[in-house]
């Protein structure tokens, strides 16, 4: 319940003066007039009648990073509050995590700042505490989480989208909301005021909340969320991207660690082995001694020398770019989030691995590097060094297309590289748009594989299917591995948690290893064994081995292709590692919650008779300049209070993956009714995003149907237009 003599707490309430605020900050011209315009705000905000209080955390959340549940107005009483409310797979949201980090750095609980993160989930997957614990520990969220499974807090303040930030003062009352990323400024000039605004009136308190870090609490381990892994196949060494520890791993075969390079903390440092840092790695690739990497959420390629011992930037400017045509030098072109790297050949007369080709997941690209003068298919003479992009438009799509610069790619994630006829092709593991793709080494054509659907627009059909060509399909694949020897491609199907092998030829993709639950069984059979979101793979032993990064598992796996055994590669351990905790299983889905602010429709009364079909069609209007959140399902759900039995084996819920494409949602009268009056409840919950897809939001609508059930045979029912525009 919300403070007494508090008023409504519906961010809605904040807006008036909020607006008027920001309209004025327009206007200002030095930091101190900015400074000032926030003072007088607060001023004006705090002299309220009535607070505009936030309610208290309902009891029985789950709470990550603390001692205990955490009381807005007795544990957070004196503090200046940032409520981030989030989803842990929200790019938007996971974007505005370093600002929150750099304010917790600038601003500590002794001075009278808290940053608390409220996990409101977008759909039911993400209510498990797991995987937030996962999610916690990958992104190094320090501050106190709160799993808000039934978005309780969300809707009482009638929260609008991912992230939404809430600035709260030292009694619980909300000062300010910031919607969406890209709002660093106004975060700390807020927050700053805010804190010297109530430490001129006495109203900061030192005292200190009961911080308890999940990551503290386990045990040791050698791999932390490794990402990629590949054979040196000269020497038949392993490299491991260990992401959690943001490290490179050099290790024998026995597992033997050769070298350590970086870790365990992120940074962004070139020099010797013992110096240099890196944030995140992903993919990588050996030749010669050299090791490149993807150095992923430090937006750099990163050389590593392992005779001289030395690390060095190769390209990239260190922080994320926003040119999707490139062609200049590679230290001096910025580039974003690059996750995998394979060495490769260019058209010179000279077979040599020559160019490094990048799946640039940030801007849903491949791009290439050249490391010596070369040629790129289509392409004049380009110098040693040169970065450019090879293929993608930018845009996020499931674009297919003979001409490279206009395919679409949806966050490529894997690389593997089939230089021999008749291949001569990259493939590609476009994870958002949950297909394997090639592109043509001779002249760049994109072309599909396995997967996804032929609409280059639509991003949302995925599953665990195994089939030919599109009728197969995967769920946001990560890795990719050609193997040579057979003329077979293996896939890291992540989120399906399998081991998938197709042939190119026939298009046809089969499950080779994993049940499909997210766990860590290691069996004497590949289909009875499980993995948990593996990332990469790599073939060695001249075809016989297949390693598999089990990214969340925290383990390299090595499948025996020809006795079909599993086995874990034993890495030595590290005092400085961590591990995930054990994999808890799945809770029980439930109905998600409509918004408070959610309009309700009454229909009118239909007359059906037993053995008859209702059809009801969905008619949604998303507001202007908006589209469906990729990757995200909206959805509908059938109710009947009391009247249950109205659905007994029939479909009850269901996706909606376009709002050009609406589905018809079908009930059938059972044949024994059990009651001749019911009311049908269709709940709708639609995810969304602005143009520019920097805030995500949700609208959520109840369409009432009443029934009224009679033996008398009645005529064809027509349709019902469920019809709304947000």
């Amino acid at each position: 319940m919300a403070a007494p003599g508090s008023r409504s707490c519906s961010l809605s309430g904040l807006l008036p003066a909020q607006t008027s605020l920001e309209y004025a900050l327009l206007d200002a011209v030095t930091p101190q007039e900015k400074d000032s315009l926030v003072y007088q705000y607060l001023q004006k905000v705090d002299g309220w009648e009535q607070d505009l209080s936030v309610p208290e955390f309902p009891e029985g959340l789950q709470w990550l990073n603390t001692e205990g549940p955490i009381s807005v107005y007795k544990d957070l009483c004196g503090k200046v509050v940032v409520l981030d409310f989030f989803t842990y797979c929200c790019i938007n949201c996971i974007h505005l995590l370093p600002d929150l980090h750099t304010l917790e750095h600038t601003y500590s609980d002794k001075d009278g700042l808290l940053v608390v993160g409220v996990h409101s989930a977008k759909f039911p997957n993400e209510k498990v505490l797991d995987s937030i614990k996962s999610a916690v520990l990958r992104y190094n969220i320090t501050h106190p989480v709160v799993n808000d499974a039934d978005a309780s807090l969300w809707q009482d303040l009638e929260v609008s989208c991912w992230p939404t930030l809430v600035i709260l003062g030292p009694r619980g009352n909300m000062l300010f909301s910031l919607m969406g990323e890209g709002h660093k400024d106004k975060l700390f000039l807020y927050t700053s005021i805010a804190l010297k605004y109530y430490k001129d009136r006495g109203q900061i308190r030192e005292k200190t909340i009961g911080i308890k870090l999940y990551k503290d609490s386990l045990p040791p381990s050698p791999l932390l969320f490794p990402g990629k892994v590949i054979v040196d196949h000269v020497t038949n060494r392993l490299v491991i991207a260990d992401t959690g520890h943001h490290r490179i791993l050099v290790v024998w075969k026995n597992g033997q660690i050769q070298y350590s390079i970086g870790g365990p903390n992120p940074g962004r440092k070139d020099g010797t082995f013992s110096e240099s840092t890196f944030n995140s790695p992903q993919g990588v690739a050996i030749m010669n001694n050299v090791i490149y990497v993807a150095d992923t959420e430090n937006h750099l390629i990163r050389k590593i020398d392992l005779e001289a011992e030395i690390v060095s930037t190769v390209a990239g400017i260190g922080i994320q770019g926003t040119d999707k045509e490139g062609g200049a030098k590679g230290e001096q072109q910025p580039i974003s989030s690059p996750w995998d790297v394979v060495l490769g050949t260019s058209g010179s007369e000279i077979q040599r691995n020559d160019i490094l080709w990048i799946a640039m997941a940030g801007t849903h690209q491949i791009w290439a590097l050249l490391l010596d003068s070369g040629k790129l298919p289509k392409k004049n003479e380009l110098k040693k060094g040169t970065c450019l992009r090879f293929a993608g438009s930018g845009n996020e799509e499931n674009r297919n297309n003979a001409y490279p610069h206009k395919a679409g790619f949806a966050q490529p994630s894997g690389l593997s590289l089939a230089s021999e006829e008749p291949w001569s092709c990259l493939f590609v593991a476009d994870s958002e748009s949950s297909t394997v793709r090639t592109v043509s080494l001779k002249d760049g054509a994109v072309k599909h594989l396995i997967g996804g659907e032929r609409d280059p627009m639509m991003l949302f059909l995925f599953g665990d299917v195994d089939g030919v060509g599109i009728s197969a399909k995967l769920q946001h694949p990560l890795g990719v591995t050609w193997d040579k020897k057979r003329s077979l491609l293996y896939v890291a199907d992540s989120y399906n948690h399998k081991i998938k092998v197709v042939d190119p030829k026939t298009k046809n993709c089969l499950t080779l290893a994993g049940t499909g639950d997210a766990s860590n069984v290691i069996s004497s059979s590949f289909t009875e064994s499980t993995f948990n979101e593996p990332g990469g793979l790599c073939i060695g032993e001249n075809g016989r081995l297949l390693y598999v990064a089990d990214t969340n598992n925290h383990q390299i796996k090595v499948m025996d292709l020809e006795t079909k055994t599993i086995s874990v590669l034993p890495v030595i351990r590290s005092e400085n590692s961590v591990v995930d905790g054990p994999v808890l299983p799945d809770k029980q889905k439930t109905l998600p919650k409509l918004p408070k602010s959610a309009p309700s429709i009454s229909l009118s009364p239909v007359t059906a008779s037993p053995g008859q079909t209702l059809q009801f069609k969905l008619r949604l209007d998303l507001p202007s300049g908006t589209k469906l959140t990729e990757g995200v399902p909206s959805c509908w759900f059938l109710t009947a209070e009391g009247n249950e039995w109205l659905f007994q084996g029939q479909i009850s819920s269901g996706e909606i993956e376009s709002i050009f494409n609406q589905p018809t949602i079908s009930v059938q009268i059972p044949g024994d009714c059990l009651s001749l009056e019911a009311t049908v409840s269709i709940r709708v919950f639609l995810y969304y995003c602005s143009a520019d897809s920097s805030a995500c939001m949700m609208k959520g609508i109840l369409f009432s149907q009443p029934l009224q059930i009679t033996d008398t045979q009645q005529s064809c029912i027509a349709p019902v237009e469920l019809k709304y525009v947000f």
